[in-house]
């Protein structure tokens, strides 16, 4: 072997090694960089469920309308650290459930002005959703509401979970995605006031007539109908929250 084949040689061995170093470098890097493209997801799961948890305990009264409450004091509630927490309370705020007082935070009172304007709001919009749903809704979820509506009464969770779930679909079902989160924000504004509104098991029979008398209009094409007798149902609705409201039933809750 000659000197210059030598050194070719020497130079191809040296190429493959600094390739292989590349690829060694750039798989390291490709590893890292999934790592750290799974720290926001995982950030963004414990925000997710930092937000549930405590959205529940406020529509369901485990923090009262009213109380004092911190990023560190909801930890253990929320089963995240300080800045889920944070990232939620903000999220709560936005949605009218929790309000800044100075340096610290309150859970909103209930206000009856502010839950009687949503109540309107509800009845308007969701009247518009159910004449659209009546001519757009598809067999599977008509079927899919009726049995829905069929496990109706439960306890009061249990309920405004299906009523929730029932009116929101139904709007969803217009196709007017517009329409469907307004549906969804009213529904929103109102669920605290709901859950005193359904304690009693007259109440919950009741409010599962009305959904199976506005099912059984859509089901039969009557637009006119569906949208009477879900504005019926709202202002019901409406009436039973501003009389579950009334101050002699409302003693230890901050209601404005």
């Amino acid at each position: 072997m000659t000197s210059v084949d030598r050194g070719v040689r020497e130079r191809d061995a040296a190429g493959d090694a600094g390739s292989g170093a590349v690829r060694s470098t750039a798989a390291g890097s490709s590893a890292a960089s999934g790592a750290l493209a799974g720290v926001p997801d995982a950030a963004s799961g414990q925000s997710d469920l930092a937000y549930a948890r405590l959205r529940s305990a406020v529509l369901g009264l485990e923090l009262r309308p009213g109380d004092r409450v911190s990023e560190r004091g909801l930890e253990a509630l929320a089963g995240a650290s300080r800045t889920p927490v944070r990232a939620a309370m903000v999220r709560l705020e936005a949605q009218g459930l929790l309000r800044r007082d100075g340096r610290g935070w309150i859970v909103a009172p209930l206000d009856r002005d502010e839950l009687d304007q949503a109540a309107e709001f509800r009845e308007a919009v969701e009247g518009a959703a159910v004449r659209l749903a009546v001519g757009r809704i598809d067999l599977d979820e008509l079927a899919a509401l009726h049995a829905l509506v069929d496990g109706e009464p439960g306890e009061p969770d249990e309920l405004l979970g299906a009523s929730r779930s029932f009116h929101s679909r139904l709007a969803a079902a217009g196709g007017n995605r517009f329409l469907a989160d307004a549906v969804a924000a009213a529904l929103a504004r109102l669920e605290r006031a709901r859950w005193l509104e359904v304690r009693t098991a007259e109440s919950r029979e009741r409010s599962a007539a009305e959904h199976r008398a506005i099912l059984a209009a859509v089901q039969a094409g009557e637009a006119d109908e569906a949208e009477r007798l879900v504005r019926a149902h709202a202002r019901a609705a409406r009436e039973r929250t501003a009389a579950a409201l009334a101050p002699d039933r409302t003693r230890g809750l901050h209601v404005t």
